[in-house]
């Protein structure tokens, strides 16, 4: 059995996504490592944040950031990460 998106499934919250016992047989991985590694490819491609990954997977931010480490990750921060990151702190002052 594989999963279909339609084109309504973008905007639902929560989707649920089929994937057949062959491909995770296949891709010798357990289901939970199988999503872990959706998640973390997800991140690298800069498709969801870090908050988002680790929500999914059930970590905290801190040890998912360890976990991106442990694999040579690199955590997307760039220039309007920063300068949003000042504006919080000016805000809290």
């Amino acid at each position: 059995m594989t999963a279909s998106i339609k084109l309504e499934d973008f905007y639902v919250r929560d989707m649920s996504l089929v994937i057949s016992e062959d491909i995770i047989k296949a891709s010798g991985f357990s289901e939970n490592e199988l999503f872990l590694e959706i998640v973390l490819m997800l991140f690298q491609q800069n498709k969801i944040s870090l908050g988002k990954a680790s929500e999914l997977v059930g970590l905290h931010q801190i040890q998912f950031q360890k976990l991106l480490a442990d694999r040579g990750i690199c955590v997307h921060y760039d220039v309007a990460d920063f300068q949003d990151d000042l504006d919080n702190i000016q805000e809290i002052k």
